[in-house]
């Protein structure tokens, strides 16, 4: 008589997030094998408040209920790109680090992604449009997603590349930080010692 293994398939909750200084798009997402699926997402909408110090307050206050209430292993979030306001890239950078202080309080790993690298992950090009992005997204959830929330819609995409990534074989064989960029001369020394010399 055989004994069948039954192994339990594992759930990770990933959320992701678009930061931003008038609206904040996040995408909660769970992943038990190989089986994505949409949790929540939506959107924080900031440009209601009158001073940054109020925007930045109510992004930690936001963010910290969905880790409340969705209790992430991991969030994944969005590099800002360099734009050239000097003044808009601080705010930015300023909205992302209380976004990040939100996940470390409650000691959420945290990994950033560039959005070309986000667009390349879900439509196989970086330069691909927020409309492509949401249409790729609901093939691989096969869902309909809300084309008003098009910042919630770059916050699933930005899990789900996280979970792309995650799982490469370039990051098993990578560094143990959770901080570290995905991939890298690290990633590439070790799936190809044969080339070193």
């Amino acid at each position: 008589m055989l004994k069948t293994q039954q192994t339990e398939v594992s759930e990770k909750v990933i959320i992701g997030v678009d930061p931003g200084t008038q609206v904040m798009g996040y995408g909660v997402i769970s992943v038990k094998g190989q089986q994505i699926s949409l949790v929540q997402y939506g959107v924080i909408h900031l440009s209601k408040y009158s001073t940054h110090e109020l925007k930045l307050k109510k992004i930690f206050e936001r963010l910290t209920q969905l880790i409340e209430d969705y209790l992430p292993d991991e969030m994944a979030i969005e590099d800002p790109f360099y734009g050239k306001n000097a003044q808009s890239m601080l705010k930015l950078g300023r909205a992302q680090g209380v976004a990040m202080a939100a996940a470390l309080a409650r000691n959420i790993p945290i990994v950033e992604y560039s959005p070309k690298k986000v667009k390349q992950s879900v439509t196989g090009s970086g330069n691909a449009s927020k409309e492509q992005v949401a249409y790729m997204l609901e093939k691989i959830l096969k869902m309909e997603l809300s084309r008003e929330f098009m910042d919630a819609t770059d916050g699933i995409a930005i899990a789900i590349c996280h979970q792309y990534h995650a799982n490469s074989p370039a990051s098993a064989a990578g560094s143990g930080s959770k901080k570290a960029k995905k991939g890298g001369w690290g990633a590439f020394v070790s799936e190809n010692p044969e080339r070193i010399k």
